[in-house]
């Protein structure tokens, strides 16, 4: 595989194909600004993280796995499942219609489907981790001593994280309010219950003890 052209964000050097431009086009038609910019930030995070730890990866997933990974996580979100596998469905698609294999394009559903699930998305393939460990440090810090702090004030300086912490939670809180059925058993559920009146998460081990079986 040729090796793609390179362009400077925020003093990160990036892949730039046809295809991430489009990513980046459509990213930000699809997200509020503090959330375009979280998910740019994302890639320039996973795109550091892995030079520092020597790993060969595929820079063309890991920035459109980045870049859409919250294509879904808006305030109208209704399902009719969770978000992180409706962005997935549709990012596979996008991939798909340029021409991703299978493989390439099964590596971009698990990055999108995953990025709210370190505790296996980390444990995959090198860039559904990195996408992984990308989000998990703009999103709750998770490495964020091992970007330089130069760098990490030149990231956040040219992409700024426009209140995020507040935003995002009002987003996710909307998402609890208004497709609930879709956050059980994820991240979401933790913001129903700090934050959402009457919000009743099944519990999983209520389904266990109350399944038909004799034990």
């Amino acid at each position: 595989m040729t090796a793609p052209a390179m362009q400077v964000l925020a003093g990160i050097s990036v892949p730039s194909t046809p295809l991430i431009d489009k990513a980046i086009d459509y990213a930000r038609e699809c997200s509020e600004p503090y959330m375009f910019n979280h998910v740019v930030r994302s890639w320039l995070f996973a795109v550091r993280i892995g030079e520092m730890e020597g790993i060969e990866y595929d820079g063309e997933v890991v920035a459109i796995g980045t870049l859409l990974h919250d294509i879904t996580l808006t305030k109208d979100f209704k399902g009719p499942r969770r978000f992180e596998v409706e962005g997935a469905d549709i990012a596979r698609e996008f991939v798909r219609e340029a021409g991703f294999d299978d493989r390439r394009a099964q590596l971009i559903w698990d990055s999108v489907a995953l990025n709210s699930t370190p505790s296996i998305g980390l444990y995959k393939e090198a860039e559904v981790a990195l996408c992984t460990a990308g989000i998990g440090l703009d999103f709750a810090g998770r490495l964020y001593n091992k970007i330089p702090s130069d760098e990490m004030r030149a990231i956040v300086g040219a992409y700024p994280r426009l209140g995020m912490k507040k935003q995002i939670a009002e987003c996710v809180c909307c998402i609890v309010a208004n497709a609930p059925q879709t956050t059980y058993g994820t991240f979401a559920s933790d913001f129903g219950a700090r934050f959402v009146a009457a919000y009743q998460p099944i519990s999983l081990v209520d389904l266990l003890m109350d399944t038909p079986f004799e034990s």
